[in-house]
């Protein structure tokens, strides 16, 4: 007899949509049904009216643990990720320390070990200097390697060519980029400062981070992956004119280069600086609709192909600080999900397409071992769906420690119902549940 039976559910997964059902056991799919089931569990769940998807894997987060917890931190974070459907993560270098060494990212996976709600990744962060580090990093149980091309939280600017070029050498792991010319940026900031000062009107901030910065720094990234046959994944995108940079379609594990786009900068545009201010300020920028619009083309078109956060929270004092003085990130793993499932409801993308983009994708472009599918033999991360469920993002219900969102007062239309990493239930109709389920993520490389 099977651990878990999920029933009569419409199970969205491989660009197919089938009512059915999912057998669980010892934390793996064990079946998957379409049509009726006649099986036995331990426990039987009626998912009757309810959609079953593989857990979302969201491949950039700033969980900031350790040295920055009085912004966020591992246990309250990933509980946030729970609520929001998201079964594993990938976490950012930028703590104190940073993650830079082999020691350093060893203590952020003991961490997560006493904390995590769900499955885990780090970062190994890079340097100017630190190219020896990098090499030590084992491909089966780490991520990537973070390279910041445009400084954003942190010191952690990688400006030096021989370096950059070092780790597009000799990187045997894939490279995550942060996109942004610091010297372009640098001058655009000189130039409103000496109009505003420190208190620069937010509507500047994508004039400061610019098109041009992104597109130079992008350019960049690729022509040094192409030269030395990297694999190279470009995060956060933020305009069209990138887009351009980037071939569409292609097998995702063989892909060299591939790309992300972030759900604030599908959401919002330049427009909304002025209703939200430092709330929405992000590295990079949110610019203009017609880039939000161009992102959505990139979606379709299989030229961008991951969706995730960048989950970067901040406390409200540190946003409610001048321009300069405030930093740039937010909260949003809870929300990642439904806010894409409104996308859904207005008619822009297809379940199909937020799976793929959210589940399916990073498991192949991270080659992510037995995850991001609903596939027999695979572990069982799932989320249930309602998606006739509103309701309004408050203070009362958000988990991320920093008790604020940019989706504050907004009224979604679906809700997470349950969700489950490795075949243990974590959340479920609005509670969560503390196990130990939660593991490390391992990858199927060389």
């Amino acid at each position: 007899m099977a651990d878990i039976l999920i029933k009569n559910a419409t199970i969205i997964n491989e660009q197919k949509q089938f009512k059915g059902s999912v057998l669980i056991d010892q934390g793996k799919i064990l079946e998957i049904v379409e049509g009726e089931c006649h099986s036995h569990a331990s426990q039987v769940i009626d998912a009757t009216n309810l959609i079953l998807i593989p857990g979302v894997i969201d491949d950039q987060v700033h969980f900031r643990e350790p040295g920055l917890t009085h912004k966020a931190d591992i246990w309250h974070e990933s509980r946030a990720a729970a609520a929001g459907g998201i079964t594993s993560y990938m976490e950012m270098p930028n703590t104190l320390p940073q993650t830079i060494t082999q020691e350093a990212l060893q203590e952020k996976f003991k961490i997560a070990r006493g904390k995590s709600l769900v499955n885990y990744s780090f970062y190994i962060g890079a340097t100017n200097n630190n190219l020896n580090e990098l090499l030590k990093t084992d491909p089966k149980q780490v991520c990537g390697i973070k390279v910041f091309m445009g400084a954003s939280t942190g010191n952690m600017l990688v400006d030096n060519p021989e370096s950059l070029k070092n780790i597009f050498k000799h990187a045997h792991l894939l490279v995550a980029t942060h996109c942004e010319d610091e010297d372009i940026i640098r001058t655009n900031l000189e130039h409103y400062k000496n109009q505003f000062g420190d208190a620069i009107p937010l509507k500047y901030h994508p004039l400061i981070r610019s098109e041009e910065a992104c597109y130079k720094s992008t350019s960049l990234a690729i022509e040094l992956a192409k030269k030395y046959n990297t694999r190279l994944h470009v995060l956060h995108l933020s305009t069209g004119k990138e887009l351009k940079l980037f071939t569409s379609g292609g097998h995702l594990p063989e892909k060299r280069i591939t790309s992300e786009v972030c759900i604030h900068h599908l959401w919002f545009n330049d427009n909304d600086y002025e209703k939200l201010g430092t709330k929405i300020k992000w590295n990079p920028a949110i610019k203009t609709e017609a880039d939000r619009k161009a992102l959505f083309e990139g979606l379709e078109g299989d030229t961008l192909d991951i969706i995730a956060t960048d989950h970067a929270p901040h406390t409200m004092e540190e946003k409610g600080r001048n321009y300069t003085n405030a930093p740039s990130g937010g909260p949003l793993i809870q929300h990642s999900l439904v806010a894409m499932l409104e996308f859904c409801k207005q008619g822009k993308i297809s379940l199909e397409k937020i799976v793929e983009k959210m589940c399916h994708a990073p498991a192949d472009i991270f080659q992510v071992s037995k995850r991001g599918y609903i596939r027999k033999g695979y572990w069982a991360d799932l989320v249930l769906i309602d998606l006739n469920n509103p309701w309004v993002v408050s203070k009362s219900n958000i988990l991320s420690k920093c008790k604020w969102s940019p989706f504050d007062d907004y009224r979604f239309s679906s809700r997470v119902i349950t969700t489950w990493v490795n075949g243990n239930m974590v959340y479920n109709r609005g509670k969560i549940i503390e196990n130990n389920a939660a593991i490390p993520l391992q990858f199927e490389r060389d």
